[in-house]
């Protein structure tokens, strides 16, 4: 079966079973347990849930709006038929100085990808997204908000540090989407795809999610294999991937699992 669903679904199970139930801006309790971590060799398994429908396509197109597009305008997600931003819109329909915004801000596509062509033994290729002077400016603090990467040999590997992890909904749209990046970084710089670590700080369910992900949670027996990440050998240059060029071939999954967004 998928490894992911497999470290996804003990730690969903672990935070229902021993989670501290507390209150939370969203106004919708949520049990949290902290520290929560997955690892993922990258070389052997794509990591994306079986034991539910992933929309992978839309995380692909958020995570290029990011990271690509470095775009804090929702718009351009929208004519894409992407809609998880809907509920933090500003009324200029922007998240404001988040995200995207950070990433053009300061480079930081362009510096790693410099730092891995000239530089890979490097210990300080980071990008971060919490920065503290435009946090009052973001409609939404960024919840993955740093990546750490190193290459070991011709392996290029990333961490990634979420603050605040949605386990019902977000975490598994938020490790699909990072394993796909350090695919197309390790393709523009001539490396291949390594380690993914998976590091959340407050991993947490919301009460009114329990009764499905514990419905998951009893699919696990029934887990598919993972698929296969598929990305066009001939994009070179991070600006020109397209979703069109990034596909998963096999994938075989239980049906999609409805749960509110807490805003």
């Amino acid at each position: 079966m998928s490894s992911y669903d497999e470290k996804y679904l003990r730690i969903v199970s672990d935070v229902i079973d021993h989670g501290y139930l507390d209150q939370n801006r969203t106004g919708m309790p949520a049990y949290k347990l902290p520290h929560q971590i997955m690892q993922f060799d990258l070389s052997a398994e794509f990591p994306i849930l079986t034991t539910k429908k992933v929309a992978f396509k839309t995380a692909v197109r958020e995570l290029l709006w990011i990271y690509r597009d470095q775009s804090n305008d929702v718009s351009r997600l929208q004519e894409q038929n992407v809609h998880i931003w809907d509920e933090w819109v500003d009324s200029n329909n922007t998240i404001g100085k988040g995200y995207g915004y950070q990433i053009a801000k300061y480079s930081q596509i362009d510096k790693l990808i410099e730092a891995l062509r000239n530089d890979p033994h490097s210990r300080r290729m980071i990008m971060n997204m919490w920065n503290i002077e435009d946090l009052p400016d973001m409609t939404l603090q960024p919840c993955c908000f740093m990546t750490l990467w190193d290459v070991s040999g011709d392996r290029l590997n990333c961490m990634l540090i979420q603050r605040s992890g949605d386990l019902g909904l977000g975490v598994p749209f938020n490790t699909t989407q990072y394993a796909v990046l350090v695919h197309l970084i390790a393709q523009v710089t001539g490396l291949k795809p390594g380690l993914f670590t998976h590091v959340i700080n407050n991993a947490h369910v919301y009460a009114n999610h329990v009764e499905a992900l514990k419905g998951q949670v009893a699919l696990l027996p029934k887990a598919y294999t993972a698929p296969i990440l598929k990305v066009d050998p001939s994009v070179r240059d991070f600006y020109d991937f397209t979703a069109d060029h990034i596909s998963l071939e096999g994938y075989t999954s239980h049906g999609t699992i409805r749960m509110e967004v807490a805003v």
